[in-house]
């Protein structure tokens, strides 16, 4: 054998992971490959594979004999939609694609290969965990994956790509990047299995029900995206990444826009429900705004009464705050609060334009929320706000009550420009609310020979002082009230001339964010 054919021998022995017989064993719990999920996250042809030939040095328990092709782990660097993104994939038909020291290197040099280049990194976690019979090694391993995680956030864009078991130590990088994707039925992250629950606590949980998709996209806010294969979930990786620049000097990509940058909407003029305690859906509104309808829904099943999104405006992507009155009324509470904090702090690190659309009656009331710590959470969103230097645009479609207007991006958190329609009601509460505080009124109601005659005109007087976009106009609150129909237009050209928008922080080491 010539050195040319053993050079292509081993490395297509590497190829093949853990054998056919590992490879069969994957596809039939419906999971793919390392290889084959890169071939399908990378346009094609195009991923080259680095650390081919990385073997790991451990002696302990037998593993002298145990050769493990690449270490258990995948990684390299290609092209998505053309652009340059590095990755790495863990290779479950090896070891399990557990973690030893030198499965923890590979990784570290792809992440610092990513930031050297200032290009994203998709991480692929299929892994049983720390290689035991490593000892501590695996465990410097993750700490130096950590830190990289932590020294690249806000430099460059990180997913993770949970694809089936991520447990212990390992579900801490996910945590930290800024994105994470998850398999439905066929991946989990929980620090503690189930078994060791059951041993401590007693308590009898199945490994989905604690850490599968459902759960961390509905109830624990871990996740921020569910697939339902594979595939379907590498595809909306390559489509978030359409959305993203390559790191924090870039912007995003602009794309051809077919769509009227001056298309008039006037299904706005009628959208907003006469009685204003009735719901409406804020997608028939983004949608309509957005080029050609698309949205990308950013954690679409956590926190529905908040909805965070990308749509492209003109070609150019913005991401979206706004309020859902159908679930919650739209109101802000500990969840809603941190789903739009961390959303808002990630546009700002990487230059994405902020579109906030408010109709929100207030903070959630109740023991519930205040032992749960609303002040602290409420306080995240406040001070994301405050700390974001891209254009920040707010449009009042109705209620914007209280503490919570000033949460949703008022004049005074930073909004570049604040336009409302003429059904926004902008004041410390309700009609109702304050007439049942105001003290002078409260007396007047009282001695009247008609109260609830007296009652209701003050309710109409209210409404008719406060319950409006125009007072808070008339106070340059408000830069204009504007048609409903011309919302797409009037946004766009905001941000055609907040383009140029230069604004910096006091230099300090950084702020110190209610957490």
């Amino acid at each position: 054998m010539n050195k040319l054919e053993e050079l292509r021998s081993k490395k297509e022995k590497f190829a093949q992971g853990g054998g056919e017989k590992r490879i069969e064993a994957q596809h039939a719990k419906g999971k793919l490959t390392a290889r084959e999920r890169l071939d399908i996250l990378f346009d094609e042809d195009s991923f080259v594979e680095i650390d081919v030939f990385v073997k790991h040095r451990c002696q302990n328990f037998g593993m002298n004999e145990k050769e493990l092709p690449g270490d258990g782990v995948v990684t390299g660097y290609g092209q998505i939609d053309g652009r340059l993104v590095f990755a790495f994939a863990q290779d479950f038909t090896v070891s399990g694609g557990s973690l030893g020291e030198y499965h923890a290197e590979k990784i570290i040099k792809v992440q610092g290969m990513a930031l050297k280049m200032g290009a994203p990194i998709v991480g692929l976690q299929d892994s049983g965990g720390a290689r035991v019979e490593e000892g501590v090694a695996p465990l410097s391993g993750f700490g130096k994956i950590f830190h990289n995680n932590t020294i690249s956030s806000g430099v460059i864009p990180q997913i993770s790509v949970i694809m089936g078991p991520c447990a212990g130590g390992a579900v801490y990088s996910p945590a930290i990047t800024d994105f994470v994707f998850m398999v439905d039925k066929t991946s989990q992250m929980f620090i503690t299995g189930p078994n060791v629950i059951k041993t401590v606590t007693g308590e009898v949980v199945t490994s989905e029900s604690l850490g599968g998709a459902t759960t961390h996209n509905t109830i624990s806010g871990v996740a921020h995206f569910m697939g339902k294969n594979d595939e379907e979930t590498l595809l909306m990786v390559r489509e978030l990444l359409s959305y993203m620049p390559s790191n924090n000097m870039e912007t995003a990509p602009v794309y051809a826009c077919n769509d009227d940058v001056n298309r008039m909407i006037p299904e706005f003029n009628d959208i907003i429900p006469d009685n204003p305690n009735k719901a409406y859906d804020i997608y028939d509104v983004i949608t309509k705004i957005a080029d050609d309808g698309k949205i990308f829904d950013v954690m679409p099943m956590y926190a529905k009464n908040m909805v965070t999104c990308f749509i492209r405006l003109d070609g150019a992507t913005v991401g979206v705050i706004a309020n859902q009155p159908k679930f919650g009324a739209g109101c802000l509470d500990i969840d809603a609060s941190d789903k739009a904090a961390r959303f808002i702090r990630r546009c700002d690190a990487f230059n994405i334009p902020l579109l906030t659309i408010e109709d929100v009656p207030g903070f959630l009331p109740g023991t519930g929320q205040e032992y749960g710590g609303i002040i602290r959470h409420g306080a995240k969103m406040l001070y994301a706000y405050c700390e974001a230097t891209v254009p920040k645009i707010t449009v009042i479609l109705r209620k914007a009550y209280g503490g919570a207007y000033i949460g949703m991006c008022n004049k005074e958190l930073g909004a570049d420009m604040v336009m409302a329609w003429p059904s926004a009601q902008i004041a410390v509460m309700g009609a109702e609310g304050a007439v049942n505080i105001i003290s002078s009124v409260k007396k007047e109601i009282k001695e009247a020979d008609d109260p609830e005659k007296v009652r209701a005109e003050r309710v109409a007087e209210y409404e008719e002082k406060f319950n409006t976009p125009y007072q808070a106009a008339e106070l340059g609150y408000v830069d204009d009230v504007i048609e409903p129909a011309t919302t797409r237009q009037r946004v766009i050209s905001a941000l055609d001339m907040l383009s140029t928008k230069r604004e910096s922080l006091p230099a300090k080491k950084h702020g110190n964010i209610p957490l």
